[in-house]
């Protein structure tokens, strides 16, 4: 099952594509596991034996409070997917449990891609600037790949602004499998492009 578009994806075939996709695709042991640490992740011999490649981007975007807190409101609304050639309705809230259809724009149709938010989570340390805000999508039955992906901002104790992307995937459809070095390479390129949205969203005054 493939959910594909010829022209860019009206609501109504957003809401098909959500309401036709299935449970998750992938094991529920791995539910929730991009919510440790890269290194924890690198050294899980068992997401490397099931199949899973991890990808990870980690870019400074700003500095200090107002950037962090424009950093949430981008990620809140869906800003880190607003590209020419790849969105989310920016409506979807974001909370535990919420389906959500990736559009991408693949060489001549839009992929419709289903997801449901895994987690939400959010930390404010009191004795200092440090704080964080993210949340993940796992993939849905319907999806090209099976995995994970988390998107989040955090400011460290010198108040510097990062936004991060970290995920694991690995093919779920055989248009996946085919193509899976290109696959790897537009997940690269996103995280680049994301990254410069959100960076280009926190700079705007």
């Amino acid at each position: 099952m493939v959910f594909l578009s010829w022209i860019r994806p009206s609501s109504k075939e957003q809401k098909d594509c959500i309401n036709k996709s299935g449970t998750f695709n992938y094991d529920g042991k791995y539910r929730g596991a991009t919510a440790k640490p890269l290194s924890m992740l690198k050294e899980d011999k068992e997401l490397s034996r099931d199949g899973f490649l991890i990808n990870h981007s980690k870019i400074l975007v700003g500095s200090g409070s107002d950037a962090y807190e424009k950093g949430k409101i981008a990620l809140q609304n869906w800003r880190h997917f607003g590209l020419s050639w790849t969105f989310v309705d920016p409506k979807t809230p974001i909370d535990n449990g919420v389906k959500f259809c990736v559009c991408v724009k693949e060489l001549l149709p839009w992929v419709m891609m289903p997801l449901q938010v895994v987690y939400v989570n959010e930390t404010r340390s009191r004795k200092s600037a440090v704080a964080s805000f993210g949340f993940a999508g796992g993939t849905l039955r319907g999806h090209l790949l099976a995995g994970e992906e988390r998107f989040s901002i955090e400011m460290d104790g010198n108040k510097q602004v990062w936004y991060e992307v970290l995920s694991f995937s690995k093919p779920a459809h055989v248009l996946s499998v085919i193509g899976y070095p290109y696959v790897v390479l537009s997940q690269k390129y996103f995280a680049h492009r994301s990254s410069d949205a959100v960076r280009k969203f926190v700079s705007n005054k």
